[in-house]
């Protein structure tokens, strides 16, 4: 059954994420996860290291406090899916794409590489596609 989430209210002139813009991305990267397939535990790793009784929470809509590296996290993950909606027509292959090895990460997967944990790996893949869809 489909519900009805209330919109969250722009503020660009806010210097930081807000609560909600955070719970906002938050339910935007839970539905990006099942779109790009990922194991839970691949997931939480790219989540910061989250811990299962606390994924569980987000998936049953309950993300709780989101804290500044959470949130810079889950800005990354939104900019990854916005560079691959630019790169690729069929959203699909764009989903598709976090999977595949690319020579650019030595043979790993995207997915391999956010899922090592560390901020910088999302911060990788992100620039990746950046200089990807900018041509440099």
């Amino acid at each position: 059954m489909l519900r009805e989430i209330a919109s969250t209210v722009a503020s660009p002139e806010t210097p930081h994420v807000t609560a909600a813009e955070a719970e906002a991305m938050a339910r935007a990267v839970l539905k990006l996860f099942e779109k790009w397939k990922l194991g839970d535990g691949t997931a939480r790793e790219m989540l910061g290291g989250l811990a299962a009784r606390t994924y569980a929470r987000w998936k049953a809509g309950d993300p709780g406090r989101i804290d500044r590296d959470l949130a810079t996290r889950l800005s990354l993950l939104m900019g990854i899916h916005k560079g691959l909606r630019y790169l690729f027509a069929d959203p699909e292959r764009g989903y598709a794409w976090i999977g595949k090895p690319n020579d650019a990460f030595g043979g790993r997967t995207p997915a391999e590489v956010m899922g090592q944990g560390d901020i910088f790996s999302l911060a990788r893949v992100r620039a990746y596609l950046d200089a990807e869809r900018g041509g440099w």
